[in-house]
């Protein structure tokens, strides 16, 4: 099982000198991929997890990243469709596919924040159809000379959209959800599935299935497809009954099992921690935790 780990995202660790650090150390260390996710708002009314109320934007992140690090994948957990115009998103994720000289991971995602839908001026409904269309218009955009697409939702008039990604045909397409359809989706239309934080290793086998039951329906090679798990890590004192939470050696247990369980590939999210992705944390002290996480679980 490959492993990654999360680029600090979220609060007060979240700073261009340790996003610089924390990378290039986990480089160092031999981690396959360096994950980011976005979060646009954080609801006034109805309050999320703390670790969702000050997070970078992750293309902007992604690309800056691109730029000193050499070998790890850039990998994105997720960017959420319906927010974007399919020609804007291309546009963006060629650029950071180039600058990383092909390490881009594309993962994508309908949203599930009606705040997020309000202000980005989104409607909900629909969104499966619309994911849908959107991944084949974005393939049309990538790999057409000149591109045409004509779709209920999306348009782009015959044009020439260049550069091209670095990685033909496209970066690999990467797609969340849970659900039994977004599983589905996944297994149709993707080169991987990326698993919630909160995904139990006894669920993942059953995800695999339908994933894996889809791509055979579909024609595609099952076998290919990468099974990510975002693993919402807690590192503390005393081991707990929740997954990624308690001691190292429990943490690395729960890791073992989700490998057991059918997973790929796996990236350490610290983010997820609401003592580390806080904005209202000391910063140094969320620096030296990432450190020995970084230590202890490096491949």
């Amino acid at each position: 099982m490959k492993m990654g780990f999360g680029i600090p995202v979220s609060g007060s660790w979240a700073t261009p000198a340790n996003i610089r650090e924390i990378c290039g150390r986990a480089e160092e260390l031999g981690y396959d991929s360096l994950w980011s996710f976005q979060r646009t708002l954080f609801p006034g009314g109805d309050p999320i997890p703390m670790p969702y109320r000050s997070v970078h934007d992750p293309i902007a992140i992604s690309a800056y990243v691109a730029g000193f690090t050499e070998r790890a994948r850039i990998s994105i957990a997720i960017v959420n469709l319906p927010f974007y115009a399919p020609i804007v998103l291309a546009k963006a994720l060629t650029s950071i596919d180039i600058v990383s000289d092909g390490r881009l991971d594309a993962g994508l995602g309908l949203g599930w924040s009606a705040d997020e839908f309000a202000a980005a001026g989104t409607p909900m409904e629909r969104r499966g159809a619309r994911a849908e269309e959107f991944i084949a218009c974005l393939q049309a955009i990538w790999t057409q000379d000149p591109v045409t697409f004509e779709g209920e939702f999306y348009r782009v008039p015959p044009s020439y959209v260049d550069p091209k990604p670095r990685q033909q045909p496209h970066p690999p397409i990467l797609l969340g959800g849970n659900a039994e359809a977004a599983l589905e989706r996944a297994g149709r239309l993707a080169a991987g599935w990326v698993s919630a934080s909160r995904f139990a290793a006894a669920q993942v086998p059953g995800a695999v299935e339908i994933v894996k039951t889809a791509a055979r329906e579909a024609g595609r090679d099952a076998e290919s497809l990468r099974i990510i798990i975002r693993a919402a890590v807690k590192v503390r004192e005393v081991d707990d009954d929740l997954q990624f939470t308690g001691t190292l050696d429990k943490v690395k247990r729960d890791f073992a099992d989700y490998a057991a369980a059918g997973a790929t590939e796996l990236f350490v999210d610290l983010n997820f921690d609401e003592q580390i992705g806080n904005p209202n944390v000391d910063e140094r002290e969320s620096m030296r935790r990432a450190h020995d996480a970084l230590e202890a679980f490096a491949p």
